[in-house]
């Protein structure tokens, strides 16, 4: 039988603390990206749009550009602003079918 080192304890308990650290950092990942992606199917389902990227992506071009003409419109920039609010609804239309 071998005599065990104090630095190979160390070692053993180290990598014990570091297992679970990894561990509990991946379920907690895990955890989030699950969440996530419950809630991007749900906001999905709910829009009735297919739930891809491209999806996803035309719909936040679409608030962003409704958000803008509406700042514009709140600016008294009435072309700029109805142009912005008529390509954000364009666009939101074109997504929820």
């Amino acid at each position: 039988m071998q005599e065990e080192s104090f630095f190979e304890w160390l070692g053993e308990a180290v990598g014990a603390v570091l297992r679970y650290l990894v561990e509990g950092l991946g379920g907690l990942f895990g955890a989030i990206a699950r969440a996530g992606a419950s809630f991007l199917e749900g906001l999905s389902r709910t829009l009735g749009m297919d739930p891809t990227l491209l999806g996803f992506v035309a719909l936040v071009v679409g608030l962003v550009l409704l958000a803008g003409g509406i700042r514009a419109l709140l600016k008294r920039a009435f072309v700029g602003g109805a142009i912005g609010v008529l390509l954000g609804l364009w666009v939101l239309s074109w997504l929820i079918q």
